[in-house]
C-alpha cells in the first residue's frame, strides 16, 4: 500500500479538534441547521415574490426582493460551511429544510404586493428568533466564529425586517 493511500485513510477518519467539545459542536451545528433551514425557506419565498410581484410598487419591490434573496444565497452558503467546519453534515434537501424550518411555505398564488412585504417581514423576524436561540450555545462553547456569523445574521435580518415594515406604515 502506498504512503498516499495510508495518509488518505488517516485523514478520512480524522477527528475534529478545534477546541470545542463534540457535544458543544453538535449543539451549535443543530442550532445553525435551524438557521440554515429558515434562511433557505426565506430565500425561496423572497425569490418567488421577486418573480411574481405586481402592482404600483412593482419596480422597487422587484429590486428589493432581488437584493434580499441574493444576500440570503450568500448567507446560506456561509452557514452551511460553518456547520461543516464544526464536523457535521449540513442539511441540504428541501425535505430536510421543511422538517426543521419555522417558516411556512407559501401556497397562495394571488398575493398582493404589500402582503408579500408583510409576510417577508414576519419571516425575517422568525429567522432573528431562530438565530437568537443558537447564540447561547456558541457563547458557552467560546465559538467566536459561529457567534460572529449569527451576529451578522441578526444585524441583516433586523435591518431587513425594519425596512420591510416601513413599507407598511
Amino acid at each position: 500500500m502506498s504512503t498516499t493511500v495510508l495518509n488518505e485513510n488517516k485523514l478520512k477518519g480524522m477527528e475534529v479538534n478545534i477546541g470545542i467539545s463534540k457535544e458543544q459542536r453538535k449543539e451549535i451545528a443543530d442550532g445553525l441547521s435551524k438557521v440554515l433551514a429558515d434562511s433557505y425557506m426565506l430565500y425561496l419565498k423572497t425569490h418567488n415574490y421577486h418573480w411574481n410581484v405586481t402592482g404600483e410598487h412593482f419596480h422597487s419591490l422587484h429590486e428589493q426582493f432581488e437584493e434580499q434573496y441574493t444576500e440570503l444565497a450568500e448567507a446560506i452558503d456561509e452557514i452551511a460551511e460553518r456547520i461543516r467546519s464544526l464536523g457535521y453534515r449540513a442539511p441540504g434537501s428541501f425535505r430536510e429544510f421543511k422538517e426543521i424550518t419555522s417558516i411556512e411555505e407559501d401556497t397562495d398564488h394571488d398575493i398582493k404586493a404589500m402582503e408579500m412585504v408583510r409576510r417577508i417581514a414576519v419571516d425575517n423576524e422568525t429567522v432573528l428568533r431562530t438565530a437568537r436561540q443558537a447564540v447561547p450555545a456558541c457563547d458557552e462553547a467560546g465559538d467566536e466564529a459561529s457567534l460572529d456569523l449569527l451576529t451578522q445574521r441578526l444585524d441583516v435580518h433586523s435591518k431587513t425586517a425594519w425596512m420591510l415594515r416601513s413599507h407598511l406604515e
